[in-house]
C-alpha cells in the first residue's frame, strides 16, 4: 500500500521574514542597521509590518535567482526532515554549530547577554540580522490552528527557515572547540523546549535571565506607551498581546483582560511564562546557567563570554533604573505568593534562583 501527499508552498508558504534575508543575499546587500540590541529605546517596532508589505516583490527576485531558489528548496528539504523525523539531515547541523540561546521574559535583559555573546565572537551587532539574533523567529507559542494555519507546522517551518540562516550566514564562521558557536536570544523558547533543545542538539546551551514581576511589568508597559491612565490592561505592543494570547490559552476571555487591573494580568502572564520554562523540556539540558537581572550580574555574565571567546573588546555598560524598586509598592506583596509559586516549581526539576537576589526588583 503507498499514499503521496502533495504539499505545495501554497499550503506551506515561506515566510516574509525569510524572503527579506534571501532578498538581502540575492541582492548583494549587506546586513546592517539592525537595531535589536538597543536596551533603551522605548520606540515600537514596526519593522515586521514593512517586511511583510514588500516580501511580494522581494520573494520574485529571490525565485529568479538561482541561490535563492536553491535555499529556497534547502529551506523544504528540512522543514521535510522535522515533518519525519529524519535525524539524519540535522546531524550534521548538531555537528557543526554549538548553540547558546539566552531565554527568558522580554525586557530581562536577553538583549544585552545576546548582543555581548556576539561582541565576544567579533560581530558588530548592528550587522546581525533581528530574525537570526532575537526572539521573534523561529516562530512558537501556545497552541493554535484557524483556516490555513497550524502553529506546529508554522514552528517546523520557520525553525527550518532559522536553520538555513544559520548556514549561510556562518558559512565562514571560525570554530572554537570543534564548532560554530550560534547566540540566539529565545524568548518563545518556553512554548516548545523540548523542540528547541532537541532539534538544536543535545549540547545546546541555555542562559535563563530572571527578573522580579514587578520590574519586568514596569518595563513592559514603558515599553508599550506608559500604564494607561485607568490602570486597566490594555495591548497596544508586541508583549501585551503575547500577554493577552497566553492568557487566552488558560481559559481566559478577552472581556475580562481588558477589564482587569494592569499588574494582575501581567503576573499572571509571568507565572506561566515561567511555569512553562520548568514543564516544556529546557530544563533538560546540561548546560543551564541563570543570571538574575541587575547590572553586576549582567555585566560579569557579558565578561565571561569575552574572557571564554579571548575577545580583546571591552564590554558595554548595562543600565538599570532606582526608580523601578519603589514605584509599586503594593505590587511588591501582591507578587510575593507568585514567586514562591515558581520558585517550588523550578526546584522539583531541579532548577533553583536566589530568592533574595530577585527581590532586589531591579
Amino acid at each position: 500500500m503507498g499514499v503521496e501527499l502533495k504539499l505545495t508552498d501554497k499550503e506551506l508558504p515561506v515566510s516574509p521574514v525569510f524572503i527579506d534575508y534571501l532578498a538581502h543575499l540575492v541582492d548583494g546587500k549587506p546586513f546592517s542597521d539592525h537595531a535589536w540590541h538597543d536596551q533603551l529605546s522605548e520606540t515600537l517596532n514596526q519593522a515586521q509590518k514593512e517586511i511583510a508589505q514588500k516580501a511580494p516583490t522581494d520573494a520574485g527576485r529571490v525565485m529568479s535567482d538561482a541561490r535563492g531558489r536553491a535555499l529556497i528548496g534547502r529551506c523544504y528539504q528540512l522543514l521535510m526532515a522535522l515533518l519525519t523525523a529524519d535525524l539524519n539531515a540535522l546531524k550534521d547541523i548538531q555537528m557543526r554549530y554549538h548553540f547558546v540561546n539566552v531565554v527568558g521574559i522580554p525586557r530581562n535583559g536577553g538583549s544585552y547577554l545576546t548582543k555581548e555573546l556576539f561582541r565576544a565572537l567579533g560581530y558588530d551587532p548592528s550587522t546581525v540580522p533581528n530574525a537570526l539574533a532575537h526572539d521573534g523567529f523561529p516562530e512558537a507559542g501556545p497552541f493554535s490552528i484557524k483556516q490555513g494555519v497550524n502553529s506546529w507546522v508554522q514552528s517546523l517551518h520557520t525553525m527550518a527557515e532559522f536553520l538555513v540562516m544559520v548556514e549561510t550566514f556562518y558559512a565562514n564562521g571560525a570554530r572554537r572547540s570543534g564548532k560554530i558557536i550560534v547566540p540566539k536570544k529565545l524568548t518563545k523558547g518556553i512554548y516548545a523546549g523540548g523542540f528547541f533543545h532537541q532539534v538544536l542538539g543535545e549540547a545546546v546551551e541555555h542562559i535563563f535571565t530572571l527578573r522580579h514581576p514587578v520590574a519586568s511589568c514596569i518595563s513592559t508597559y514603558e515599553k508599550s506607551g506608559g500604564l494607561p491612565e485607568n490602570g486597566l490592561f490594555t495591548v497596544r505592543s508586541n508583549i501585551e498581546e503575547w500577554c493577552r494570547r497566553d492568557l487566552n490559552h488558560t481559559g481566559e476571555s478577552n472581556q475580562r483582560l481588558l477589564s482587569a487591573d494592569y499588574f494582575s494580568v501581567y503576573l499572571r502572564y509571568w507565572e506561566q511564562y515561567h511555569l512553562n520554562v520548568a514543564t516544556t523540556g529546557l530544563s533538560a539540558s546540561t548546560e543551564v546557567k541563570l543570571v538574575v537581572y541587575g547590572k553586576e550580574r549582567l555585566e560579569a555574565l557579558a565578561r565571561s563570554f569575552h574572557r571564554r571567546y579571548e575577545s580583546d573588546t571591552d564590554i558595554t555598560e548595562f543600565k538599570v533604573s532606582e526608580e523601578n524598586r519603589s514605584r509599586h509598592p503594593q505590587w511588591i506583596e501582591q507578587a510575593e505568593p507568585v514567586i514562591q509559586r515558581v520558585a517550588a516549581v523550578w526546584e522539583s526539576v531541579g532548577m533553583k534562583f536566589d530568592l533574595a537576589e530577585l527581590r532586589e526588583c531591579w
